[in-house]
């Protein structure tokens, strides 16, 4: 706060508390002078959740004791110290191999976060305000979130997966796009085969590598559709 906010301030306290009235010009010079010693890097009111005024009315409710600079000063460094305790440092968007520049991206955000500049960014919140700006700009370069060389390396793991972008790349129907009709398996699940004992219940459930006839012709009949929209 500069001198013209201390000495607001002290208007704003002597009616809530006239002890701290100084009505002496000497007096009032020296008070000014004293207060803003002690809260010139402590802001009169922030745009996240910080308001000087809010800490006196809080201090003359709960104190019989006159309101001292320092009460607002610790207030504030309390404030300060909870936001930057819930704040979770983004990545920020600098090259990681300029540590100049990515140090002084985390030095920019946490001081906008301590002097109320900018909102506290949680763990809750790591997904909130959408995709990093050159999340695009790879994703069209490289086609997908998984590089084309480890895509090659997991493929012995997740053999229907790539059995799936097989077809795809090839231009063929992806059976597991669709519904099966035969064993009423959902989209992206496998086929079932089922066996049926005498009594009418079934009495196996076992994933099928390959899909039911009829839905491969389901999916080609769709691929078809989209085609020639």
């Amino acid at each position: 706060m500069d001198r013209r906010e201390i000495a607001a301030l002290l208007a704003y306290i002597g009616r809530l508390d006239p002890r701290s009235i100084r009505t002496d010009a000497g007096e009032a010079r020296d008070q000014i002078a004293q207060w803003h010693e002690l809260l010139s890097d402590v802001p009169l009111t922030t745009v996240h959740g910080w308001d000087a005024r809010e800490a006196i009315r809080d201090h003359v409710l709960d104190s019989p004791y006159p309101l001292l600079p320092v009460d607002i000063a610790r207030k504030w460094r309390a404030h300060r110290r909870d936001r930057l305790g819930r704040h979770t440092d983004p990545t920020p968007s600098a090259d990681p191999d300029d540590p100049a520049a990515w140090r002084a991206e985390l030095f920019a955000t946490r001081h906008a976060v301590a002097t109320g500049a900018a909102a506290p960014s949680s763990h809750r919140q790591i997904t909130n305000g959408g995709p990093h700006p050159d999340i695009a700009a790879r994703l069209a370069a490289i086609g997908s979130c998984v590089p084309p060389a480890a895509r090659a390396e997991l493929a012995p793991y997740r053999p229907m997966r790539a059995t799936r972008e097989a077809a795809v790349a090839a231009g063929r129907p992806d059976a597991l796009s669709v519904p099966c009709q035969w064993c009423h398996a959902g989209k992206g699940e496998p086929c079932r085969t089922r066996r049926v004992g005498p009594d009418g219940r079934s009495r196996g459930n076992v994933p099928r590598t390959v899909p039911h006839p009829t839905r491969v012709d389901l999916a080609a009949a769709e691929l078809a559709q989209h085609t020639a929209a």
